[in-house]
């Protein structure tokens, strides 16, 4: 991975941000005519837009329209935005309105400065591993899908513990019992990962993480591997209430002897980096490292 300097020639700047906030509407009002008055042409997402009442796209459109993507929200926000744009590798930059904000790295009385730096070509952007997930059944992939953050195979609240069979590159590695099992990129190590007691992964390596949820052997400890690694995990437990849930906004009901198979995807998520940000002040930061 590692940092590479912005492109210049954007001129096609798309703004997505979480509905129901009354901070978005408040920027863009500043925001939108700062950018026109400089030549750019602003694509706003529809449900923006119609508070602002304006002309807005369907953000599935947006991808085909811009060459960056600005995001106004948390990093829920974000983890949606890199879904939509993965595959056309659109550039994002992430403003914080949010909580923790790991991956929304600008805040917002930062905004107009970040923006101005990064259409001047003057920020790196930083590349990210991202994961994909196909749901394997009967042996035939039925569902594939995309993530930044984390595959999590896990429970519902009333299910006993399950069983899955896991294998890194064929290889046999355990039956995890478990409430479940969290696969994380870099990126998504300080996201569910962290909380279940995952390690925490400099977002520049190109490895994945492995971590049970609650494991009944109490030795089954989280796992680093190669980046470039098959992960297949077959679920072996009757339990019908069982679900992949994909960067902790989709869920997709399992069947018993269903596999996923895990493996890093061809497309990136590409970050703007502010020129000043270091990782090491965001997790002093964003976990209060040194706080009494």
């Amino acid at each position: 991975m590692g940092r590479i300097k912005t492109e210049t020639g954007m001129k096609n700047i798309g703004i997505i941000s979480k509905p129901g906030k009354p901070e978005p509407p408040e920027i863009l009002r500043d925001l939108i005519p700062w950018l026109t008055e400089r030549g750019f042409s602003v694509f706003i997402d529809e449900e923006t837009a119609g508070v602002l009442g304006i002309e807005g796209y369907p953000r599935t459109e947006m991808p085909g329209l811009v060459d960056v993507m600005v995001v106004l929200g948390g990093d829920g926000t974000m983890l949606g935005a890199a879904r939509l744009v993965a595959e056309k590798g659109i550039p994002i930059l992430g403003v914080n309105l949010g909580g923790l904000g790991f991956i929304t790295e600008v805040k917002r009385a930062d905004l107009f400065s970040a923006v101005e730096t990064m259409l001047r070509g003057e920020c790196s952007v930083e590349e990210r591993i991202m994961i994909q997930a196909d749901i394997v059944r009967g042996g035939e992939a039925v569902n594939t899908y995309t993530v930044l953050n984390d595959v999590v195979i896990t429970k519902g609240a009333l299910a006993r513990i399950i069983d899955l069979e896991t294998y890194v590159d064929h290889s046999y590695v355990a039956t995890f019992k478990s409430d479940g099992l969290i696969i994380s990129t870099p990126t998504g190590s300080t996201a569910y990962n962290l909380s279940a007691g995952g390690p925490i992964v400099h977002p520049a390596l190109d490895c994945i993480v492995i971590t049970p949820i609650c494991p009944h052997t109490l030795t089954n400890r989280p796992i680093v591997i190669s980046g470039d690694s098959l992960i297949e995990v077959g679920l072996r437990s009757e339990s019908e209430d069982v679900f992949l849930t994909l960067d902790g906004q989709v869920g997709v009901p399992l069947r018993k002897d269903d596999v996923i198979e895990i493996r890093k995807s061809p497309h990136k998520t590409r970050l703007f980096i502010p020129c000043e940000r270091d990782y090491f002040q965001v997790l002093r930061e964003k976990l209060r490292w040194g706080e009494r």
